[in-house]
């Protein structure tokens, strides 16, 4: 999974974090969330959630 800095507003905390059964999305303060690719497992539950249409697989 990708998070594309273009589409993040990085304005507030990530809301796709609580919707990932893996808990592999992570955000420092309001800064670009990343994706922890050895916990991710590809369900894309992001993907379909991120309003923003920022994270990507």
């Amino acid at each position: 999974m990708n998070v594309n800095p273009h589409r993040c507003p990085q304005n507030h905390r990530c809301p796709a974090i609580r919707v990932c059964p893996f808990d592999a999305i992570h955000q420092e303060g309001n800064s670009l969330p990343r994706i922890d690719e050895s916990r991710c497992q590809n369900c894309h539950a992001c993907v379909q959630f991120c309003p923003m249409g920022a994270i990507t697989a």
